[in-house]
């Protein structure tokens, strides 16, 4: 297998750290992003010597709108071609919209839309070029229909997947592979973080983060346009799509949430 160079945003925790996983005892070299240097330096090292492979750690807030340019720069001044991109970075925040915090909601965009599509336009280019990448944009099943209390975040999520299928069509043609991981509740710290303590989505069983990531690098090594782990994930991905009503979608995913 050819040795690749791996760069996994949101890499500190949850399915980002999965994928190092995955990717390092693939024998391939990781480029790690996220907020936290103390957790991707352990990662780093974890991976360096279990696997024998390098890892590069760069700590950047990606919700900052600047911070996809700065990193591309920095990872160019060390020569690294990236020849898999994971966007995995992204957050949410849980509650009515009419109660969000202003400056959380426009990071939560900055992270989840503009910095995914940003890093995607600065790499695709240079693989279309080589004629050979991955890319892999990790959106959600909260992409499939509204999600009342969820507003932003499935919005943000929904644009994600809209995006990476039309751009996964564009280069159909070409050696660059292009995928939408759909996770649906999954054990990463997330609904910590998303302060999702009471909604039903976390309380009705959850996938755990490797499992969402082998199947997302199966999916990605496949070519696959889409793919949502889990059964249940499929079948509520699917039955959003055979909903002949919105205002049901929207009923039915507000009683979830």
């Amino acid at each position: 297998m050819e040795k690749k160079t791996v760069l996994i945003t949101g890499a500190s925790g949850g399915i980002g750290r999965e994928f190092a996983y995955i990717f390092a005892k693939k024998q391939h070299d990781l480029v790690l992003v996220a907020r936290s240097k103390d957790k991707l330096d352990a990662l780093a090292n974890e991976c360096e010597t279990q696997y024998g492979i390098k890892a590069t750690v760069f700590t950047y807030d990606l919700s900052d709108d600047q911070s996809a340019e700065s990193l591309y720069r920095d990872i160019q001044a060390k020569k690294i071609t990236v020849d898999v991109l994971i966007n995995n970075a992204g957050f949410g925040s849980y509650g009515p919209f009419v109660k969000s915090d202003f400056s959380k909601t426009m990071e939560m965009i900055q992270l989840n839309v503009n910095t995914l599509v940003a890093l995607t336009s600065l790499f695709v280019k240079e693989m279309v070029a080589r004629n050979q990448g991955q890319i892999l944009n990790v959106a959600s099943t909260a992409a499939f229909q509204p999600v009342p209390n969820f507003a932003v975040y499935g919005a943000t999520k929904s644009f994600v997947l809209s995006f990476t299928e039309a751009l996964h069509y564009e280069l159909k043609d070409t050696n660059v592979s292009v995928s939408a991981l759909c996770p649906g509740p999954t054990s990463t710290g997330f609904e910590q973080a998303a302060e999702m303590g009471d909604s039903k989505l976390f309380k009705s069983g959850v996938m755990d983060a490797k499992s969402v990531a082998q199947i997302g690098y199966k999916a990605l090594q496949k070519n696959k346009m889409t793919v949502v782990p889990g059964f249940k994930n499929k079948v509520l991905a699917t039955a959003s799509n055979m909903t002949p009503s919105r205002d049901l979608l929207v009923w039915v995913a507000g009683k979830m949430s």
